[in-house]
């Protein structure tokens, strides 16, 4: 009499119905990358409109921050390693954030491809226009870098080591401030939800401290837009000259 051949339990096992997936391609995953960039992006913003300010105490005052960037670590490091180190930590956490941003938008738009029947309640005004606005954010990044970092879109003559002056020559011209300030009026909204967004990714968040975050997200995002937006008044009114 023959032996029934014996099942292989391994080879019988039902694949899981949900098979583990790695960080970066669940929805989590894409969440804390975009938050911890933004927050390495907002730590920026706050030290460079720190800087931006010096430009109020005169030419020598803020032609000297924007050469001590480039020789900042000497001796250890060489000239502008450092301000090229930094150059390259943030150019990887905007691609970052963009790219995280990107997929999940279209994840999102792929899990509901028709209309909702009834309309949920509206966003806050932040909340709707933080994807046109990181659009705005990202065409300003290339116009700024052209116009006072590399020259090409200044107007007049740029000044390499001169910045106080290619400064006032930029806000100089009335195309200059609206596009400056129009950004800026972006930032603010884009920093005030971002913020917010990546407390509750990164388990900040709590009803207890939800009155305490939503106060400092607001203050942050209206200091940093008042502090961008002084100098381009600064010097539309004749404070900076």
């Amino acid at each position: 009499m023959a032996l029934a051949p014996t099942r292989d339990r391994t080879a019988a096992r039902p694949p899981s119905p949900t098979p583990s997936r790695g960080f970066w391609s669940s929805t989590l995953g894409k969440k804390t990358v975009m938050a911890v960039s933004g927050l390495v992006m907002l730590g920026y913003l706050v030290a460079h409109v720190a800087g931006n300010l010096k430009v109020f105490f005169g030419p020598e005052e803020f032609n000297g921050y924007a050469h001590w960037l480039r020789v900042v670590g000497a001796p250890v490091l060489h000239h502008e390693w450092a301000l090229w180190l930094v150059r390259i930590v943030l150019l990887a956490a905007v691609v970052a954030h963009a790219v995280s941003a990107y997929q999940l938008s279209r994840r999102d738009l792929k899990a509901r491809p028709t209309a909702y029947v009834h309309r949920r309640r509206r966003a806050s005004y932040a909340t709707r226009t933080m994807r046109w606005g990181g659009v705005i954010l990202a065409l300003f990044i290339v116009w700024h870098i052209l116009d006072l970092t590399t020259g090409t879109l200044h107007p007049g003559g740029f000044e390499e080591g001169r910045p106080y002056q290619n400064v006032v020559d930029t806000f100089s011209t009335w195309y200059g401030n609206v596009v400056y300030i129009v950004a800026m009026l972006a930032l603010g909204l884009h920093v005030r939800h971002g913020f917010w967004s990546a407390a509750q990714t990164l388990g900040v968040g709590s009803a207890r401290r939800e009155r305490l975050l939503k106060a400092l997200t607001n203050i942050l995002a209206l200091v940093l837009t008042a502090g961008f937006v002084s100098v381009p008044v600064a010097v539309m009114t004749g404070v900076v000259s």
